[in-house]
């Protein structure tokens, strides 16, 4: 093939068709448990997340939510994947050798949220969130007294004691969190996120009619199985509140990702190297939300 302005720009055009249909094929899964973001600039300030939007009745003048002491900030970061094409491999119509990297390229930037995601859960323990505690803690503040959303309980199906001292419980410290005037925020947790370790114990919590002794499941049908290959922890397991507008996590995108192309045939790396390039570019970030709605175990007590 001839290398000039027109089959280059025929070449690229492929290869963009090719990223574009892998990213719309690719699974994902970040979702379920946490919510989109949209960022106009370099960063977004989450203060906010200290004021938890309730009604209440109107007695006199409206009580006004001021913002809490707390600041809160995520900055996008820059994100990026580059291929090297060699002038050769279209000089000698070869070209599709880089339709699977198009192809991965694309399954990879679909795949970006659930990275960031992943990175999220991985670090809750010690990862600081709005209120200045880490995201899951035995002290967040609330209205004076510690209010936690920690545990360190094994994820247990063998009785329903032990299910109970697992998950019942996490369950239950959801369900009990209070706002700042003590009022129940009526959270119901409906998602049960694991590493693959725990995929058999969830299922038998979740799905099962019975418990590994065969004592009767009370808590089948409460909550959804997530696994999550990407936890690094084969003991850590959250319990996630999904089922409102706001969610667990935060996922902010300042630029999706987008296939970009370098084919001006004077660039220096062609001058030097031969080479054109393609990829992927995205301006992104993730950070945490609201810790009411989520419960943590290391699984390790």
């Amino acid at each position: 093939m001839l290398v000039n302005a027109q089959n280059l720009t025929a070449v690229f055009i492929n290869l963009k068709t090719i990223f574009n249909k892998a990213f719309e094929a690719a699974p994902s899964q970040w979702q379920r448990t946490t919510m989109l973001v949209p960022s106009g600039s370099s960063q977004n300030d989450y203060a906010w997340l200290s004021r938890f939007p309730r009604m209440r009745k109107w007695l006199g003048d409206k009580v006004i939510k001021s913002l809490a002491a707390f600041k809160y900030t995520i900055v996008n970061d820059d994100w990026e994947t580059t291929v090297e094409v060699d002038r050769n491999d279209i000089e000698d119509d070869q070209i599709g050798i880089y339709a699977p990297m198009a192809q991965e390229a694309g399954f990879s930037s679909k795949q970006l949220p659930d990275e960031i995601d992943a990175d999220l859960k991985n670090g809750a323990f010690a990862g600081i969130c709005y209120d200045g505690q880490y995201f899951y803690d035995t002290d967040h503040p609330v209205a004076g007294a510690s209010v936690s959303n920690k545990g360190t309980a094994a994820l247990s199906a063998a009785t329903t004691a032990a299910a109970a001292a697992s998950y019942g419980a996490a369950r239950t410290a959801i369900m009990s969190i209070t706002d700042d005037e003590g009022r129940p925020l009526a959270l119901i947790p409906d998602v049960l996120e694991v590493p693959p370790a725990l995929e058999a114990t969830a299922r038998l919590i979740c799905e099962s009619d019975k418990l590994t002794d065969q004592s009767r499941n009370p808590y089948k049908g409460t909550a959804r199985v997530l696994v999550n290959p990407r936890l690094t922890s084969s003991t850590a397991w959250f319990l996630h509140v999904t089922n409102r507008p706001l969610k667990p996590f935060v996922f902010q995108q300042r630029k999706a990702p987008v296939f970009v192309s370098q084919t001006d045939m004077n660039a220096d790396n062609v001058f030097m190297r031969k080479t054109y390039l393609f990829g992927a570019e995205a301006r992104c970030a993730g950070g945490y939300g609201l810790w009411q709605m989520s419960y943590g175990s290391t699984g390790q007590g």
